[in-house]
């Protein structure tokens, strides 16, 4: 199985090497994993120009089984030309239309909600990637007078909404979780969202086993820094899924805890796309101060995805003692740095942990 590894900018290369390393321990184990890293990222933009040229494009389609992607972004490409290229080259031209966030306190004092424990922040949000606001549809009018038009188009097609709310109660009917909520704003945006409201309730009763719960996303919001317990599956839209997994991110101990994947859900032996969420954070970059829980997590997936889950069992674990031990970043309340604890998770995974 084909793994193409592309290291990202800032602390991108930093935590994707911790991330490579386990990967590299399940090939020496035994695991039929080959690896393909790949040289693009701003470096590469501000060398030759090139972004996510059509022959990887090519080879990633035909060959790959999952891509691991380190954080893009830097300071020195500020239109992130090279940054849009690779990710929605690869989200929109593998129409990977899930994105998988799972939002898990791996312990109670990473929970920052007064009254809350590690057991009340366990839910998964399925994102919606390949439409929505985000499709870059609109234009500007009369730009730079004082008449600007600024228009951004929502797209929503009844495919694109169906099939994702069909893959959030499909993981709801897998994993043994009985609620699944629906986000939006269909008492504001009563074309695009009464759509998902309509989907939502008609896929539904496909699940009888499974509540089916709508919320205003601004509701959601609240809700969920008051008590997120009740929540076990959200869906949503591209803009509101890109918002909710940043404040859940924060409900399990911020962007350095957060892995995620992006799937063909309908299909999973199409290529996937692998990512810890956190940004490239030029300002980090180079003192080994990153966490790389995130990355290791994120393999961790990537494994469940290529079909062993009893791996993403055991990474997670580690990463629990990681942080019960202290043997972790500032940012999680360590004192290690990004290579430390990449040895010291790395130490638990070669003893068989």
């Amino acid at each position: 199985m084909l793994v193409a590894i592309i290291p990202g900018d800032g602390i991108g290369g930093e935590v994707i090497a911790q991330a490579r390393r386990v990967l590299d321990h399940y090939k020496k184990r035994g695991l039929p994993l080959e690896t393909w890293d790949l040289d693009l990222g701003a470096d590469r933009y501000l060398r030759d120009g090139t972004t996510y040229p059509p022959e990887v494009a090519d080879r990633i389609r035909g060959e790959a089984r999952a891509v691991l992607l380190g954080a893009l972004g830097d300071p020195r490409v500020p239109g992130l030309e090279h940054a849009r290229d690779i990710l929605f080259g690869m989200r929109f031209g593998l129409d990977l239309y899930a994105n998988v966030r799972p939002v898990k306190a791996l312990h109670d004092r990473l929970v920052p909600l007064k009254d809350r424990s590690a057991r009340d922040v366990d839910l998964v949000v399925f994102r919606e990637n390949t439409e929505g606001i985000y499709v870059g549809m609109g234009g500007q009018f009369k730009r730079g007078t004082p008449d600007e038009v600024a228009i951004n188009e929502d797209v929503n097609t009844r495919k694109g909404v169906e099939r994702l709310i069909r893959a959030g109660f499909e993981h709801a009917r897998t994993h043994g979780r009985k609620t699944v909520h629906m986000a939006d704003k269909s008492n504001a945006m009563k074309h695009a969202h009464e759509l998902w409201h309509r989907c939502f309730f008609e896929v539904a009763r496909e699940y009888p086993g499974i509540a089916a719960k709508h919320v205003y996303v601004d509701a959601l919001c609240l809700y969920l820094v008051q008590d997120p317990s009740p929540f076990e599956v959200v869906v949503t839209c591209n803009l509101f899924g890109d918002i909710v997994t940043d404040l859940g991110a924060a409900l399990q101990g911020g962007l350095g805890m957060a892995a995620s994947a992006n799937v063909h859900a309908t299909d999973p032996s199409r290529v996937a796309l692998f990512e810890p969420v956190h940004g490239s954070a030029p300002p980090l970059a180079g003192k080994d101060v990153a966490n790389p829980i995130a990355s290791v997590l994120t393999v961790g997936m990537m494994l469940a995805h290529l079909g062993w889950p009893e791996e993403e069992q055991r990474l997670e674990r580690i990463c629990t003692r990681a942080i019960d031990l202290r043997m972790c970043t500032r940012d999680v309340g360590g004192e290690l740095g990004t290579r430390a604890v990449g040895d010291w998770i790395m130490s638990e995974v070669e003893a068989g942990r």
